[in-house]
């Protein structure tokens, strides 16, 4: 048997981070057991889907580096196949023609409700003759359920589980309309797709049991289902807005790399040991669905964003310093010409080591894009003293003739300064960083004044002293 797992979102909103947990495991149980990975956008509800939000499923997916090795099929293009499904179960007597009106059904769920039962359909068609209705009437298409015995889910996570058949009533597969209703839509595709593996998150339980019964009604092999725990927020709730981020695109946004939430995901609700960094081959190597636990999970976003700086000291500097140019590009006091590609790009390996996420490294690389006169942040303007001042004056002449201007004639400069001085380095650095970057946090004070390069350096440290 060749495995093939699916990810089926509805294109009515942004990819939540459920949902590409969700499209994660997919994806590394496809490739641990060498099989197939699949999408399909399950866009039936036409007034809430959009070609936009489909586009943000697939550039998310594609961010996250969870591409499917076939095209994606679109549910709405199968409905043909859908109704055809349904009218089989019809002629073969597994499905039957309800007439009920609005009004009828409404009076059903109300004495249900009023007896304190669940408001169910009673079956009131199930077993009528459909001569009784009037000539012309509109109709659904219910399923003839099992009223008898139970319908039992081996789920490779929960464990076993068993629902009565008398707790569930006839659903409807086919509207009055001739669309399929959603359960059995998916089924129909999941079979003709032949999916092996459905695994999706646990508020689907329900709907596992139901489409079971259409599995078993049309003689189909059942797929295998896990059904994962859902993730909340820090505190135990429902994840929501007032915990932070909830998309992907909010996560890319706040300068997540695709490794990083990757690689916390993986972890959230799924463990090996005490494995904590794993690359795309190791995940791949390692996972499958007896690690993933029975239990919720909760989102911390102080371990993702930890877990992110990880990931971002490990990242390749041009990769890094293209991302930082895009996310400068607009800001007010920033020109990104050659001169400051070519200086971010020098001092990444320093700006990097002190970043957690892709906001903080290009807030930290901005100063490299400024012009003179640059903005001073406050504790930066106080270290500017007179004294400072006379100090980056005669410190000027020395690094205006030094050679090779490089981080290790830089660093031996400043001390031998230093020390000609009488004053301790950090007594020169402080007063040098402030006049080339305007605040009192960078990269060591050499790589920062050797990625400027000389002349900027010269005209930074001389727009600090007043010429």
């Amino acid at each position: 048997m060749t495995v093939r797992t699916r990810f089926a979102p509805s294109p009515t909103g942004l990819l939540h981070i459920g949902n590409a947990r969700a499209a994660l495991f997919n994806y590394l149980f496809a490739r641990h057991h060498g099989g197939q990975f699949l999408l399909r956008i399950e866009d039936t509800d036409r007034e809430r889907s959009t070609r936009h939000a489909v586009e943000v499923i697939l550039d998310g997916l594609d961010w996250m580096g969870l591409n499917p090795d076939e095209p994606a099929v679109y549910q709405s293009t199968r409905q043909a196949r859908h109704a055809e499904v349904a009218l089989s179960l019809l002629e073969a007597g597994h499905a039957y023609r309800c007439y009920c009106t609005a009004d009828e059904l409404k009076a059903m769920r109300d004495q249900a409700t009023a007896e304190g039962r669940p408001p169910r359909y009673n079956g009131m068609w199930r077993d009528r003759d459909p001569a009784e209705a009037p000539p012309g009437a509109p109709f659904t298409v219910r399923l003839r359920a099992p009223q008898q015995g139970e319908t039992v889910v081996q789920d490779l996570v929960q464990g076993e589980i068993r629902v009565a058949n008398a707790e569930m009533d006839d659903m409807i597969i086919l509207r009055g309309d001739g669309s399929p209703t959603y359960l059995h839509a998916v089924v129909c595709d999941d079979h003709d797709m032949a999916i092996t593996h459905v695994i999706r998150g646990d508020d689907h339980m329900t709907n596992t049991f139901r489409q079971s019964q259409i599995y078993a009604a049309m003689g189909w092999e059942r797929p295998h289902f896990a059904h994962l725990p859902l993730i909340h927020g820090p505190d135990g709730a429902k994840l929501s807005k007032r915990h932070g981020a909830q998309s992907v695109v909010e996560f890319r946004e706040q300068g997540f790399l695709p490794e990083a939430l990757n690689n916390y995901l993986l972890r959230l609700g799924w463990g090996h040991g005490d494995a904590e960094v794993l690359s795309r081959d190791e995940q791949i190597r390692l996972f499958d669905l007896d690690g993933v636990g029975r239990s919720a999970s909760r989102m911390d976003y102080a371990k993702l964003t930890h877990l992110n700086g990880v990931w971002l000291r490990q990242a390749d500097d041009d990769r890094l310093a293209d991302d930082v140019l895009s996310r400068l590009a607009g800001r007010e006091g920033v020109t990104l010409d050659d001169a400051a590609r070519s200086r971010i790009r020098a001092l990444m390996p320093g700006l990097k080591e002190r970043a957690r996420t892709l906001v903080e490294l290009a807030d930290s690389a901005a100063f490299l894009a400024r012009q003179v006169p640059l903005p001073f942040d406050a504790k930066a303007s106080s270290l500017l003293t007179p004294d400072a001042r006379a100090l980056l004056r005669e410190l000027a002449l020395a690094l205006a003739a030094l050679e090779p201007f490089d981080a290790a004639a830089i660093d031996a400069a400043l001390r031998i300064f230093a020390e000609q001085q009488g004053r301790k380095l950090g007594q020169v650095a402080q007063p040098l960083r402030a006049a080339v970057t305007g605040s009192t946090m960078s990269p060591g004070i050499d790589a920062t004044v050797a990625a400027l390069g000389r002349d900027e350096t010269m005209a930074r440290i001389g727009a600090a002293i007043g010429g």
